[in-house]
């Protein structure tokens, strides 16, 4: 048993300073001497298995995204029967740059986990984590849905019936559902006002009143919704049809030659829709392409306006529907 324990001292110190010289100043080749060549970091969440370059590629990101990155081991707690070793830890730092497409908040972040480590010829062969940066990204904000998104064939799938890809026929199905138009609004870290057309607006629920918008992270009002507390929604009265046109290009300045006023917390809400609405961002869901954005309804405004409506590429008139 002494033996045991003997072995295991020097390794819990070097565990400590290596680890410290990796996370904190990014000198990421010091995990070389106590990792086995071997060696697999499993995590608990997303069931990813990651060699020992892969763990360094992480963590120069991270140390990318938070470049004041501390870290701090609480508790090391050994098992010298079992040969293994449990690390509690916490880390802080500042969000300064971008992470997996996810726009920097400026925020302090402090996130925690555990990490348990299995010894094998006096090296490092396996630790499962309850961490990675699907965890850090929730720790900023940003629930990712990617288990939802993935399978084991990502690409276009051809139907065995019809020879149709079911790409084609989504499209298809899309193109049957007639939807209203929004233009989703919010402030860039300047104070100016940003916008995007989008038809992709649902109503979540009333009590509590939720609200649901999808935006695509490649559109230039990206970064700013995401990092805004606030964003407006207008649905496009018939009257509007330049304006989505304004807002479905790639302006810089959409609100040059347009009409709005702010709502109580600065979100845009522009002049002459059919209904306009600001509210509090509460989630951040990841999506791959696009960013499902949950908020909670703060303020509204209804007007005698019919509104836009969207079918197949194209805009019709809200007061020309029949009913059945």
């Amino acid at each position: 048993m002494q033996q045991i324990v003997n072995s295991l001292q020097p390794l819990k110190e070097s565990l400590v300073s290596a680890w410290e010289v990796a996370w904190d100043q990014g000198r990421v080749d010091a995990l070389d001497e106590i990792f086995h060549a071997d060696f697999r970091r499993i995590s608990k969440k997303s069931k990813n298995v990651s060699s020992l370059n892969e763990l360094k590629t992480e963590i120069m990101a991270v140390r990318e995204a938070f470049p004041d990155l501390v870290t701090t081991i609480d508790h090391l707690l050994v098992d010298e029967n079992e040969q293994s070793i449990a690390i509690f830890w916490h880390t802080t730092g500042t969000f300064i740059n971008d992470l997996q497409g996810v726009p920097a908040t400026g925020n302090t972040v402090e996130t925690r986990g555990s990490n348990l480590i299995q010894i094998q010829d006096g090296k490092i062969i396996t630790e499962q984590v309850t961490w990675d940066q699907s965890e850090l990204l929730e720790d900023v904000g940003v629930p990712s849905l990617k288990s939802a998104f993935e399978s084991a064939d990502d690409e276009v799938v051809v139907d065995d019936l019809s020879g149709v890809p079911k790409l084609d026929e989504l499209k298809g199905f899309n193109r049957q559902f007639i939807t209203g138009v929004t233009v989703v609004t919010t402030k860039d870290e300047h104070g100016k006002p940003r916008g995007l057309a989008a038809n992709s607006y649902v109503s979540v629920s009333l009590e509590p009143p939720l609200v649901l918008v999808c935006v695509q992270k490649t559109t230039s009002t990206y970064a700013s919704l995401f990092k805004s507390t606030h964003l407006g929604i207008n649905i496009m009265s018939n009257g509007q049809r330049d304006t989505v046109g304004t807002f479905a290009s790639k302006g810089d300045d959409k609100f040059a030659n347009l009409d709005w006023h702010q709502g109580p917390n600065g979100s845009p809400l522009i002049d002459g829709s059919a209904a306009s609405i600001e509210a509090e961002i509460k989630e951040r869901f990841q999506a791959k392409t696009h960013t499902v954005f949950i908020a909670k309804v703060k303020h509204s405004e209804v007007a005698a306006l019919e509104p836009m409506v969207y079918k197949a590429g194209r805009f019709y008139d809200g007061a020309e529907l029949t009913a059945l």
